[in-house]
Parts: structure tokens; sequence; C-alpha cells
């Protein structure tokens, strides 16, 4: 694990390789959660030289959300586990992960889409903001640039930026879902994509 870090390899990157390379050794099996939990909890010399090789760079984990934000902004959500099987399994095309990715001091953000099967990555331009309105106009429009066999569904996190994901899916013919809360690894393919572009 020390080695896949410091070749800059994610949490993500490194889960998949233990998968691949051992998957009938369930002793060689572990979460992202628990990389990251043993970064900030190893002692302050290791810490520091292991932490300075995650791509955020951070030497403290960072709360996802104040405590006085309110939790399920997102009205309606369909969760992940309504998926079709087919998308988890990687084998049709047309199943993509989404997020944002948001600027020095929150100033602006581009969108990311992250095709399941291929790893086929498209930017979604936010040149007026990335409140909930205003990515669902431009999160429709470049999914609509798709073909309609390309755009079987979309999964994202429960960020506040998705409130209006009705629309999305009306305006994109697109089915929506969302992960679970604090599992970013249920979109893997675009947090690798996102931790790549943050290079």
């Amino acid at each position: 694990m020390e080695e896949d870090l410091a070749h800059r390899y994610s949490p993500e990157q490194i889960v998949g390789r233990l998968r691949l390379e051992f998957p009938d050794d369930p002793e060689m099996s572990v979460s992202t959660e628990t990389i990251y939990q043993s970064l900030y909890v190893q002692s302050r010399a290791l810490r520091r030289e292991l932490t300075r090789c995650l791509r955020t760079g951070r030497a403290l984990r960072q709360p996802g959300r104040r405590a006085d934000q309110r939790k399920n902004r997102i009205p309606d959500m369909v969760n992940i586990s309504q998926r079709p099987p087919e998308a988890r399994d990687r084998a049709v095309s047309g199943h993509w992960e989404g997020d944002l990715l948001i600027g020095k001091r929150n100033a602006t953000a581009i969108g990311t889409l992250v095709e399941r099967s291929s790893g086929y990555a498209m930017l979604v331009h936010l040149p007026d903001g990335y409140k909930p309105e205003q990515v669902s106009g431009a999160l429709a429009a470049k999914v609509r640039t798709l073909p309609e066999a390309l755009r079987r569904s979309l999964t994202w996190d429960q960020g506040p930026e998705m409130r209006d994901w009705k629309q999305v899916r009306v305006d994109a013919g697109i089915e929506v879902y969302f992960c679970d809360p604090h599992a970013p690894w249920q979109r893997g393919t675009n947090e690798n994509t996102n931790g790549l572009l943050r290079q």
C-alpha cells in the first residue's frame, strides 16, 4: 500500500488492484475507508509522509458537511441500489457516473461525466456557476449530445447541485441514481478520473 501511495495511486485504485491480484484471498481485501483511516491514525511521522502522497495532500480529513447544513437536500432521490444490474457489471455501455470538480476558493466548477464500461470522459462547462438550476441545464444539454442508446443511467453523489435531478431526467432522457452518503467508491470510475484531472 505504501508503495502504491508513493506512486500517487488513489486508495480507490489500490483497492481495485488488490481485488484483481488477490481475488480469492479475503485477507488481501481492504476498503478505501480503511486505507484513509490508517493514514490519518498512523504515527505522525509516517502519516505526514504518506498523506503527502494522497491526491488531496491534506494531513487531516475534512468533514464533508457543516453541522448546520441540512441533510437530504435532494427530494425523492432514487438510490443506487435500484440501478439496473447491468450497470454494476459494466457489460453494457451507456451507464455514467458524474460529479463536480470545484475550483479554487469555490469560485468555479466543472462537471465531469465518465462512462462506466469504457472510461470515456466528458466535461460539462459551467460558466455561470454551479447552483442546481445552472447544473441541471448544462448537464442535460451535454447528455443530449449522446446517442439515445448511450443514455441509460447517471449516478451522482448527494451534492446539492443535483437538487433538480428530475429535470435532468426529463430533459436528457436518462435515469438518475444517487450514491449512499459518504460512499465515493460507488462512483469509483468518476472519482478516479477526477483525481487524475486534478493532478
